[in-house]
């Protein structure tokens, strides 16, 4: 029986002409173009089951482009916990209690906040892609169980997806996801992506650092889901052009900082974070969250 493609109705040999010939001419292409030019392939699939009709091109917005693009809000959390007598005020900055992050999510969902992914903030900065009126992502550090247990629980009330940047050095540990955690979280639409193996900050990487910290963890995801791990937030919030220039180079599309400034010649790999601490009430969480991404009312 003939086979005939969906969008010419011609003889599948024509549409494998044309793909050839495409590929022929894009290898020509010089290195110039191949800067400002980005295969756009979502990460939420394996790159291998993409057929090569659908991979397109599309030119990245300039730096100044994406500084002048309204911020969005980017919350880090990392303990959901209750606190424990005693505690330092450091801990709890790092905490929020079960009761306090339920509440929190109540007040987003309720405002008209939903979530996004890594894959649309990305098209949004990189491309101008549009996102929901109000949009909002949620991320956890550190692969601290009760993420999962909790965090993750609670979001599902509602429709909620987080994306958690994981330590793979904590994969399997006490008190840490396990590796078949992880896997459920992902199926249910959740991102996982990088937070290096050990948590060592990037400014004192040596020679083996690339490998040891970006590569090997970036592998160790994608086994665990099957997809794509292309993002990454920097250990306490610290960076440097030499940390950007290895993540370029392990084709990391995103990283994350925390709330100091942007570098303006590369805000997609410093892109602000707000972490949110068991001082603030929900009222104060939403406020300061209004407050750091300069967001306006509608």
């Amino acid at each position: 029986m003939m086979l005939y493609n969906a969008l010419e109705r011609r003889p599948l040999m024509v549409l494998l002409f044309w793909i050839s010939a495409y590929s022929f001419s894009c290898s020509g292409t010089d290195n110039g173009r191949k800067a400002t030019l980005e295969k756009v392939v979502p990460h939420s699939v394996e790159r291998a089951s993409v057929p090569t009709a659908v991979v397109q091109e599309r030119k990245v917005a300039s730096a100044a482009e994406i500084m002048a693009r309204r911020q969005v809000p980017v919350l880090c959390y990392h303990h959901i916990r209750d606190p424990k007598p005693g505690q330092s005020e450091t801990f709890k900055s790092y905490s929020v209690s079960p009761s306090q992050f339920a509440e929190q999510m109540k007040a987003l969902h309720d405002s008209g906040y939903q979530t996004i992914l890594p894959d649309q903030l990305y098209n949004y900065l990189a491309f101008g892609d549009p996102l929901p009126e109000k949009p909002v992502m949620l991320t956890f550090d550190d692969t601290d169980a009760e993420q999962y247990s909790i965090g993750a629980k609670e979001m599902d009330k509602y429709g909620f997806k987080g994306v958690f940047f994981i330590m793979t050095i904590s994969i399997n540990r006490p008190r840490y996801m396990t590796k078949d955690e992880l896997k459920e979280l992902s199926k249910n639409g959740h991102a996982i992506e990088s937070h290096t193996w050990d948590h060592k900050n990037v400014r004192k990487y040596g020679p083996e650092d690339f490998e040891n910290q970006l590569m090997k963890p970036k592998k160790t995801i994608e086994e665990i889901t099957g997809r794509s791990a292309a993002y990454f937030a920097y250990p306490y919030g610290i960076w440097d052009e030499n940390a950007i220039e290895l993540l370029m180079k392990a084709d990391f599309r995103l990283s994350f900082i925390l709330s100091t400034k942007r570098d303006s010649a590369n805000p997609l790999y410093t892109v602000r974070r707000m972490i949110v601490p068991g001082q603030w009430s929900t009222k104060g969480m939403m406020q300061a969250m209004k407050k750091t991404f300069e967001l306006t009312d509608k």
